[in-house]
């Protein structure tokens, strides 16, 4: 009886000694993969080290002693689909853990200030391991939910999405992108809307857009987004034309880059050298900072305005004014 204790003892000391042995060297295989890296449906761990086998990454031993592993951990066996980002040295379980939380790769798109909703798209549509539902500026447009207590909903697509950096996971909607952005932007509009000044000029929250694009175009110098925003406002008061550059370029398809004096004459619906008031849509996409310089603009006596060639403006009253400012810095006539 004594003998047959002390051997049951020695055996099960035998299994214990196993089973940490067998802990310890799945623990330590190591698993050389990197980057990107595919998760399929239907797959489990087991699977998985199968296939790492067939790719050499992993010898039959190695599989064989991870299978035993799973028998006292099936907890263990289960993955979920995806793309993940592996970095860095790794082991076996190291990799099977982030297959197991489902934390997939994040990916960035990013739409820019200024750009057009059909660069944005354009950029839409080169982003990677995105599902593409979007693929023209009309379907940006269809996607729009405008409030209806702001008035009529938008016509044109154009600056219909809000300039930012996007996340999303691989397989993810271009649309829900989309909609994020669009969402974004009403949010942002109604915000500058509720903070703006009285202004009978900018009757609507489509028409804060529009001269916030328009305000995008002409200066991506921040300090001076309000003072320029207040020339625009001032002549918007006493029903001058805008005449600025950047609505007569949009209005010119293939624009080359000079403006000349017969697209200043042009008589497209956008040239603000032609027509008063704001352009029929935005131009661009526009950032806080030029929707904030729309709802509350400085208030100047300034009527005009001409690049100083160094990213800023020079600002001034009266044409006379404006005319000795355009010799200095745009003729060089001192």
């Amino acid at each position: 009886m004594l003998k047959a204790l002390v051997l049951a003892i020695f055996i099960g000391l035998l299994c214990v000694s196993g089973f940490y042995a067998l802990e310890r060297y799945v623990n330590d295989i190591a698993l050389d993969v990197h980057g990107l890296q595919h998760v399929n449906a239907g797959k489990s761990a087991l699977h998985l080290c199968r296939q790492w086998q067939e790719e050499k990454k992993l010898t039959k031993t190695q599989c064989l002693a991870f299978k035993l592993y799973l028998k006292r951990h099936p907890h263990l066996a289960k993955v979920q689909q995806g793309v993940y980002q592996i970095d860095g040295q790794k082991t076996l379980l190291d990799v099977l853990s982030l297959y197991r939380t489902g934390k997939e790769a994040q990916f960035a798109l990013t739409f820019i200030e200024g750009e057009t909703v059909a660069q944005s798209v354009a950029r839409l549509l080169q982003a990677p391991y995105l599902t593409q539902d979007v693929k023209t500026a009309a379907d940006v447009l269809a996607l729009m939910s405008w409030p209806s207590e702001w008035g009529a909903a938008p016509t044109h697509a154009e600056g219909l999405l809000y300039p930012d950096t996007y996340y999303y996971t691989a397989n993810s909607l271009a649309s829900s992108l989309v909609k994020r952005s669009q969402n974004t932007l009403i949010n942002e509009i109604a915000k500058a809307w509720e903070a703006r000044l009285v202004e009978p000029a900018i009757k609507t929250p489509y028409h804060l857009l529009v001269l916030a694009s328009v305000i995008e175009k002409e200066s991506s110098y921040p300090p001076e987004k309000t003072t320029v925003a207040s020339v625009f406002v001032n002549r918007l008061r006493k029903n001058m034309r805008l005449q600025t550059d950047p609505t007569v370029i949009y209005g010119i398809e293939n624009f080359n880059g000079n403006i000349t004096r017969a697209d200043l004459n042009n008589p497209h619906p956008y040239n603000t050298y032609r027509h008063h008031g704001l352009p029929p849509s935005p131009i661009s996409l526009v950032s806080k900072a030029s929707l904030a310089a729309s709802s509350q603009p400085a208030q100047t006596s300034f009527y005009y305005f001409v690049s100083k060639g160094d990213g800023t403006h020079q600002f001034s009253t009266t044409l006379k004014e404006h005319n000795a400012a355009v010799n200095k810095y745009i003729l060089g006539v001192r």
